[in-house]
């Protein structure tokens, strides 16, 4: 999903690439964007469908617009659909995201320490599900926007404990999509001189927070008295 301009083409055509070479078989790589400008011709550009979501003055819309994925008819596509953030790097095989058992599965949403009691929620980077299944996620948010935005945080917290209420949740094993930031990234001080690593295991590597794949690739960390090596790694595996 691409909308906005924080996004260029060149992520949709990397991501295409990368999936294209660690899954077997045959897909359909679909774009649900407002702009499919630059798009390379092998993916599917089809409209964000309307969220008819009611923002304040200057208020940003953010990733709720993923919600939309939901629809109990999107743009009648039919099947199985992986959802991909266009900011994750693949670094091994995806066939086991699509064998994988679960209904609804997602990423356990990595630990923080100050957080305690039971983890619920998932990072939604990266989520399996059956087309037109799970529209009443959809349908229950259009019905109670205000509600939700105060009780939940962010889209991935209200999905997370609405399928979980229905005891629909499942995650993908923990290594399988390790974070950039928190897996990648070598032991103080050892950063300044070892340079960021692939887990082993690792599929899908996340990049949430300040780093993202061009920053990791030169080496850069947008946060104040933080180091990273270049992670090389990035540039042999985000091409398309």
């Amino acid at each position: 999903m691409k909308w906005g301009t924080k996004y260029g083409p060149e992520y949709v055509n990397r991501l295409y690439g990368m999936v294209r070479r660690h899954l077997s078989g045959d897909f359909n790589f679909v774009c649900l964007t407002d702009d499919g400008h630059g798009i390379r011709p092998e993916v599917q550009c089809l409209p964000i469908p309307p969220l008819n979501l009611h923002l304040k003055p200057g208020q940003r819309d953010g990733a709720w617009k993923k919600l939309t994925t939901f629809e109990a008819d999107l743009h009648g596509l039919r099947g199985t659909a992986l959802f991909l953030d266009l900011d994750v790097v693949v670094v091994g095989s995806l066939d086991g995201f699509f064998t994988q058992p679960g209904e609804f599965l997602i990423i356990h949403d990595y630990p923080r320490f100050w957080r305690f009691g039971e983890r619920i929620v998932g990072n939604s980077s990266v989520y399996r599900f059956a087309l037109g299944a799970h529209a009443d996620v959809l349908a229950h948010f259009r019905g109670h926007m205000g509600e939700v935005q105060r009780e939940y945080r962010n889209e991935q917290e209200f999905l997370s404990h609405f399928l979980h209420r229905q005891g629909k949740l499942s995650y993908w094993p923990a290594a399988w999509c390790p974070s950039f930031k928190y897996h990648c990234i070598p032991a103080w001080p050892t950063n300044y001189w070892k340079p960021p690593f692939v887990p082993p295991d690792a599929r899908i590597v996340i990049f949430h927070g300040e780093v993202n794949p061009p920053d990791a690739l030169a080496g850069k960390r947008n946060k104040r008295f933080a180091h990273i090596q270049p992670a090389l790694w990035v540039g042999e595996a985000w091409k398309a």
